[in-house]
């Protein structure tokens, strides 16, 4: 009885991860298939044969690698400062003990329940007023700071023993030591994850960069790739968009490939705890 449990689970897995992986070969596939060929392959799985046009006539078209340097630049500050802030912020608030902590940490709590949609106007007023319209300030300095974040690392840190900060603390590390060379080498696995989260949060990110930039050279992908997309009058280019979308997707399959292994150490030590 066991096995056949077993063996409806195993096909369950399999049929989930072929659903949710054929969109990605569909567009991987179309991409490489001309323009005028993508409504004609009759349902075949493989078309050949294969031909990059799309992509380089993507490049030819619109500054693509301007788009893309400016996305990867936004995340990856977006993502290392959420991390530092992050950590600092959480660990604080899980082992330090100063006035109003509790209700500081309830006012973070409570911003993660006001839908992101809320803000945009009062931040666009303030970028206005510092001028940081069209700018790298303005893309990058609202998603430095999050509940999310904050929530996630203090759990994360409630959960680790004291005994070896103390024991570090016995050694002559100060609180700063301790973190940066104790508790944070601990933290790698909340850390990956966090980051993958940030990063592909920021990377997605499309309403935000759309109002605070009015420049090409400012624009970001998914803004760059809209824009493209806006562009066509009478015949859609879809080719040149499945190229575009399979460029935008590299980033954020590479970066969760690099922090795979922390994401999933991570997620079974939440199962443990959960389980205990």
């Amino acid at each position: 009885m066991n096995n056949w449990r077993k063996m409806a689970g195993y096909i369950c897995l399999i049929f989930i991860a072929v659903s949710m992986l054929y969109p990605f070969f569909a567009m991987i596939n179309l991409s490489l298939v001309p323009n005028g060929e993508i409504f004609n392959q009759g349902g075949k799985l493989f078309y050949s044969p294969l031909t990059f046009d799309n992509y380089f006539s993507v490049f030819e078209k619109v500054p693509l690698w301007k788009y893309f340097a400016n996305s990867l630049f936004v995340a990856l500050v977006t993502t290392i400062g959420q991390v530092v802030f992050s950590a600092l912020a959480g660990y604080a608030f899980a082992r330090l003990n100063f006035k109003f902590r509790n209700g500081l940490f309830l006012l973070i709590l409570i911003t993660m329940l006001v839908p992101p949609q809320v803000n945009i106007i009062p931040l666009f007023f303030l970028m206005r007023q510092l001028n940081w319209i069209n700018s790298y300030q303005a893309l990058i300095l609202p998603g430095l700071f999050g509940g999310f974040g904050i929530f996630m690392m203090r759990q994360y840190f409630l959960g680790l023993p004291k005994d070896l900060e103390e024991s570090a603390r016995i050694d002559g590390c100060n609180l700063f030591t301790t973190f940066f060379k104790i508790v944070l080498p601990l933290a790698l696995p909340v850390i990956a994850t966090l980051a993958i989260f940030t990063f592909v949060t920021s990377w997605n990110s499309f309403m935000w960069p759309l109002i605070v930039t009015n420049s090409e050279s400012m624009r970001t992908l998914p803004v760059g790739l809209a824009i493209f997309k806006g562009s066509f009058r009478e015949i859609t280019l879809w080719g040149d968009l499945l190229a575009c979308s399979v460029i935008c997707t590299i980033p954020v399959v590479g970066v969760f490939l690099l922090g795979k292994k922390y994401f999933i150490n991570d997620i079974m030590q939440g199962a443990v705890k959960g389980g205990d």
